[in-house]
């Protein structure tokens, strides 16, 4: 199996914040627009777009602080339900805890 068949580029990056409205006018700032603001559960999510960059921040109150504190990476997919059969069948056992479908 070859991830690379399946993708189609980088959907967003994920950033926890401690303050949403601090980072949120730090982005707009160098540019972002705010294409959504939302509410996951508890915390306050909003994604910031510019061009063809989306940065997902959310107040979880439970940011590093540090730089590099990147929750996570999105891939955009062609077939989500595929590649999660294939991501099963993978030789690498450490990706079955890492799965997430939302």
């Amino acid at each position: 199996m070859n991830i690379k068949d399946f993708t189609t580029g980088v959907q967003h990056i994920g950033i926890p914040t401690n303050d949403i409205n601090k980072t949120i006018e730090f982005y707009k700032s160098l540019g972002f627009e705010t294409a959504l603001r939302t509410v996951n559960g508890t915390e306050e999510v909003a994604f910031l777009k510019l061009h063809n960059l989306v940065i997902e921040t959310y107040q979880n109150n439970n940011a590093k602080m540090e730089y590099g504190a990147i929750d996570h990476i999105a891939i955009d997919v062609k077939n989500i339900d595929k590649l999660f059969d294939e991501m099963h069948y993978c030789p690498r056992k450490s990706f079955n805890n890492l799965l997430k479908l939302l």
